[in-house]
C-alpha cells in the first residue's frame, strides 16, 4: 500500500513542513534485486541522506530525524552489524566537516552507550563541532526504540523526585530524546512497510504519515516532492473540525 494519495481537502500548498522524519527501509532489498551484497544497499542510502539533506535545505525545512539503526537491529546477522557500525563511523569522520561547512548541527539520539569507543568519541566530536549550527538540525537515531525513549523520559523524571500529581504531558515531552525539536509535521517511510516500527511513538501523535514503495536508495529530490505535496494537500484539524479550522 503506498500512501501517497492527495486528501480531498486543499491546503496551503505553500506551507512546509518544519520537521520531516524519516524510517530509511529498503536497503537491502534494493541491493538484492540488482544481485548485490545487503551491504552495498547501505552505502548507496548515505547518498540517499545527502540528497534529502539538500532538499530540505533548499526548502527552508529545518530538522530533519532519519532512523538510522534501531535497538532490535542488533538482531540482525552480526557481519551486516558490523558493516554498519563501520559505515556509520567513517561517514562521520567523512561528513562532519561537510555537514559544519554547511551549518548543520547534527544531533545522535538513542541509547549510545552499547557503541563502541571510537564510534562514541567520533559521535561526540560531531555534535561538539557543529553544535552552533543553525541551517538544519540533522537527528541520527541510532540504537533508538520509541518505547525506550518513552522509559527513559520517566526514569529521568522520577530520578529527579518529581511528583507523580506535578507529571505532565509537556514535562514528559522535555524529557525525551528530541526535547530539542519540534514534533515532525510529517513522517515518511520508504521501502513499502506501512509500520511506525517503535520510532518517535510519543513524538509521532499527531505527524501525517507517507508511505512509498521506493526504496531508500532510490530516494530523491522528486521522491520528497511527492511526500511534501502529499503533506501540503492534507487538513490537520488537531481534533477540530474542518468548519473551525475554516472560521
Amino acid at each position: 500500500m503506498v500512501s501517497d494519495q492527495t486528501s480531498t481537502y486543499a491546503a496551503d500548498k505553500n506551507l512546509m513542513p518544519q520537521h520531516i522524519a524519516i524510517v530509511m527501509d529498503g536497503n537491502g532489498r534494493w541491493a538484492k534485486k540488482r544481485f548485490l551484497p545487503r551491504v552495498a544497499g547501505h552505502v548507496k542510502g548515505v547518498e540517499a541522506i545527502r540528497r534529502t539533506i539538500e532538499g530540505c535545505i533548499v526548502r527552508n525545512i529545518p530538522y530533519l530525524t532519519v532512523f538510522a539503526f534501531s535497538s532490535e537491529n542488533w538482531k540482525r546477522p552480526g557481519e551486516e552489524v558490523s558493516f554498519l557500525m563501520n559505515l556509520f563511523l567513517s561517514s562521520l569522520e567523512k561528513e562532519t566537516d561537510k555537514l559544519h561547512d554547511n551549518d548543520i548541527r547534527l544531533k545522535v539520539v538513542g541509547d549510545l552507550s552499547r557503541f563502541d569507543v571510537p564510534l562514541q568519541k567520533a559521535i561526540t566530536v560531531a555534535e561538539e563541532k557543529t553544535s552552533k549550527n543553525s541551517t538544519l538540525t540533522l537527528t541520527v537515531c541510532a540504537n533508538y526504540g520509541g518505547r525506550w525513549d518513552i522509559l527513559q523520559a520517566a526514569r529521568r523524571m522520577s530520578s529527579e523526585g518529581l511528583d507523580v500529581k506535578d507529571m505532565t504531558e509537556e514535562r514528559l515531552s522535555s524529557y525525551l530524546a528530541l526535547s530539542y525539536a519540534p514534533e515532525p509535521d510529517l513522517f515518511i517511510r520508504t521501502g513499502g512497510e506501512t509500520r511506525i516500527s517503535n520510532f518517535l511513538l510519543w513524538q509521532l501523535a499527531y505527524s501525517e504519515l507517507y508511505f512509498t514503495e521506493t526504496f531508500w536508495p532510490d530516494f530523491d529530490n522528486e521522491e520528497l516532492e511527492k511526500a511534501i505535496a502529499s503533506f501540503q494537500s492534507r487538513e490537520r484539524r488537531f481534533g477540530k473540525t474542518s468548519e473551525q479550522l475554516t472560521d
